[in-house]
């Protein structure tokens, strides 16, 4: 929970601060007097007066915050103060002031990425572990140990990118094709793969197993790293360096095998034969129980020594400076195109309403990224940058880009868009927040 926590303030703190700060700066640039920057709504927990009379404010809900500037249209403004007022600046200040919250997102989003260039880039090779039967890739002619280099056109070096490829053919109809590589070739073939509205309303879970492939892994040999103290198999004797041949008189190649038939096994008493050094002893394991998502299942207490990766698998990749920022421009401008298809997808019936998430999915991810480590964390964090910036610009009033909406009206009539229908359209779009703010709250709630 304290993991969670601290995750999301720290993504969400930043972000947040990093949007308000745009459009703080360029109101200052434009002449416009800043009455308040706030980060988080609701009662304020630490507030600090600067030398030019904005009030800094960190409120108690780290979920969004405001820049509140001097207008003549929230109370009476002193004639000496009148030019440093949001609304009498020109039609193109305000829009460069209001634009500069997701823009502010967006380079944020570019300095992240690229500093996780810096620091290098490790992904695994996209070489195929499996390939499900009646599946959209089992209609090539790819095999067990074959790379996967292009889907759809698309380059593809790691899982991730063929993740993030696959998430743009969300509902997409038509033949697409695979290019890969067979170990000991020079030259790529190439498959074709038919789909039809695919995974249109579902949620899923796993993209790269919907389309139809598992990663391949090296072999997990059922030998014994670790006996957890006072757990079911150190009362039955095992010790670190075991391996485990037999369960109930079935061979045991593999550690999954050995998973499978403990977890099927909870409470009952298992005859186990392992190999220590030169000599093989029969030990009695009663798996404890242990629920899963209302399930009883077997838990032994034992880690496994991990598998040797073949590093020819292992991508690693240096940038420098201007390699950096360039990566970090080109995976921004990827995630701004996936953000804007999904969108456009989901107002099609394409993609399901099920997918969108809220803040309890949003921390849930948050603190899973920050286990993973500092590259993984920075990576979620760059992502939520770009959603909050687009999120931000579409033209929903109450939104920066409803705004945008009024104030280009107002250039191209010359005059602005009148207040009455301004009103109106803010209670709309305040309606339809809430809306699809309720929907990601259930949905974060089901997922629970």
């Amino acid at each position: 929970m304290i993991i969670n926590i601290l995750s999301i303030i720290v993504a969400l703190g930043l972000l947040i601060t990093f949007h308000e700060f745009g459009h703080f700066y360029v109101a200052r640039r434009c002449g416009v007097k800043v009455l308040r920057f706030s980060v988080g709504f609701g009662k304020p927990i630490y507030r600090y007066v600067g030398k030019t009379g904005t009030e800094y404010t960190l409120a108690m809900i780290p979920l969004g915050g405001y820049v509140r500037m001097l207008d003549e249209r929230e109370g009476n403004v002193p004639e000496s103060l009148r030019d440093q007022t949001f609304n009498t600046k020109t039609v193109w200040q305000r829009i460069a002031i209001v634009a500069a919250g997701p823009i502010a997102n967006f380079i944020l989003a570019i300095v992240i990425y690229a500093f996780v260039a810096l620091l290098g880039i490790q992904s695994v090779a996209p070489k195929v572990g499996d390939i499900a039967t009646d599946s959209p890739l089992s209609q090539t002619q790819i095999q067990i140990g074959d790379e996967l280099t292009s889907i759809a056109g698309e380059p593809v070096t790691s899982w991730e990118d063929v993740n993030l490829v696959l998430a743009g053919l969300i509902g997409q109809t038509g033949s697409i094709i695979v290019s890969y590589q067979v170990e000991g070739e020079s030259f790529q073939r190439e498959g074709s793969v038919k789909l039809n509205r695919w995974l249109t309303g579902e949620e899923p879970n796993n993209l790269i197993q919907a389309f139809g492939v598992s990663p391949w892994q090296p072999d997990v040999e059922p030998v014994i790293a670790q006996v957890v103290e006072g757990g079911a198999a150190y009362k039955a004797g095992f010790e670190a360096k075991d391996k485990i041949l037999r369960v109930e008189g079935s061979t045991m190649s593999s550690w999954q095998q050995v998973v499978e038939v403990v977890q099927a096994s909870p409470g009952k008493r298992l005859n186990v034969e392992v190999l220590r050094g030169q000599m093989t002893y029969n030990l009695s394991l009663e798996p404890e129980v242990m629920q899963r998502n209302g399930v009883d299942l077997g838990y032994a207490g034992l880690a496994v020594v991990p598998p040797k990766w073949d590093e020819s698998l292992i991508r690693e990749r240096h940038y420098g400076p201007i390699e950096a920022l360039s990566y970090g421009a080109l995976q921004t401008y990827k995630m701004v195109t996936l953000t804007v298809s999904s969108i456009g997808k989901m107002l099609q019936g394409l993609i399901s309403v099920d997918n969108l998430s809220g803040p309890i999915t949003i921390a849930k991810i948050a603190s899973a990224s920050a286990d993973s480590g500092l590259q993984t964390f920075l990576k979620f964090m760059a992502y939520l940058s770009v959603s909050l910036g687009v999120l931000n610009l579409l033209p929903i009033p109450m939104l920066d880009g409803g705004h945008l909406l009024f104030f280009g009206i107002e250039a191209i009539r010359r005059k602005p868009v009148s207040e009455r229908i301004q009103g109106m359209a803010y209670r709309v779009g305040a309606s339809l927040l809430f809306a699809l703010m309720a929907v990601a709250i259930f949905n974060d709630i089901a997922r629970l």
